[in-house]
């Protein structure tokens, strides 16, 4: 089995989704395999940038925005892939007038490859998630719910498996526990199964099928200081996860923060705070003739 050895020399950070938006230039690398990952997490609804009158976040964010960046990297590296780590809905009147609606129809419109589901996208019940998903054009992953009794049994897939320049991407989701962050009628008859377990069985899986990158979507939540999973404690115990897209914290990331697998290995945990006011890149690169990455680094 393959086995990725991040460098040393990684560069790390996000990009601001500011007024002016973002000039970015291509990373340099002796490999010829170049896969980059863009994510976002926790957008909350948040269509329309911030108005300059803003005390915190004057005139920043906009999916118009997003939108731009996104295709300044793809038109950079056509071997890119995006993401979200839920938390799709609930935050602006978008979401109270139309249900999701706006929001899947955008992602599908930025062509999202995947996402997870949080605990805010149960806001308008299990039917109400249901009833937007002819509006997603993009996969939605999870792999600790069982819906088995529920309208969702069937449309959400544990993981996918993305290929780009013969770099196989494994990418699976794992959402929070609902129990009292969402009322039970919302979520029914919803099953949240233990997700360091899950984890642990699914990556291997995509290990055996051969993937050279492993993803994981989260909305556990980065860090805690009671005794609740993480995407540390995910991290740190779990063998065949490379990268963790976090989200539910709102942890605004400059870098992605390195922590050690039970295998003494390195995983990428990176989460982009909230309300699309940033975008995050993560570039790989890739031996053209092992697949062995000979480097992780993301550009601002």
């Amino acid at each position: 089995m393959k086995r990725r050895s991040f460098l040393q020399h990684t560069l790390a950070s996000s990009i601001f989704v500011s007024a002016a938006g973002l000039s970015l230039s291509a990373c340099s690398s002796m490999a010829k395999k170049h896969i980059t990952i863009l994510h976002t997490n926790d957008v909350h609804s948040h269509i329309d940038p911030f108005p300059q009158t803003h005390s915190r976040n004057p005139n920043q964010g906009g999916v118009a925005r997003r939108a731009h960046l996104i295709e300044q990297v793809r038109n950079e590296n056509p071997n890119t892939l995006l993401f979200d780590a839920g938390d799709i809905f609930q935050g602006t009147p978008y979401f109270n007038f139309y249900g999701g609606e706006i929001e899947f129809k955008l992602m599908s419109m930025m062509k999202y490859d995947a996402a997870t589901l949080g605990n805010h996208d149960f806001d308008n019940g299990i039917d109400g998630l249901y009833a937007q998903l002819p509006n997603a054009d993009f996969q939605i992953l999870n792999a600790n719910y069982n819906f088995e009794n529920t309208v969702m049994d069937g449309h959400v897939k544990p993981y996918s498996i993305f290929e780009k320049s013969g770099i196989k991407i494994g990418v699976f989701g794992l959402g929070i526990e609902l129990k009292g962050l969402v009322n039970k009628p919302l979520y029914k008859e919803t099953k949240y199964l233990d997700p360091i377990e899950k984890a642990q069985d699914i990556s291997k899986e995509l290990r055996n099928q051969n993937c050279d990158l492993i993803v994981c979507l989260s909305h556990l939540g980065y860090q805690y200081q009671e005794d609740k999973v993480s995407d540390i404690t995910l991290a740190e115990n779990t063998d065949d996860i490379d990268l963790i897209i976090g989200g539910h914290t709102h942890t605004f990331m400059d870098k992605p923060a390195i922590h050690t697998n039970r295998q003494g290995r390195n995983v990428l945990i990176n989460q982009v705070g909230c309300f699309g006011l940033f975008l995050g890149r993560i570039d790989f690169y890739f031996d053209n003739n092992t697949n062995q990455s000979e480097g992780v680094s993301i550009n601002v």
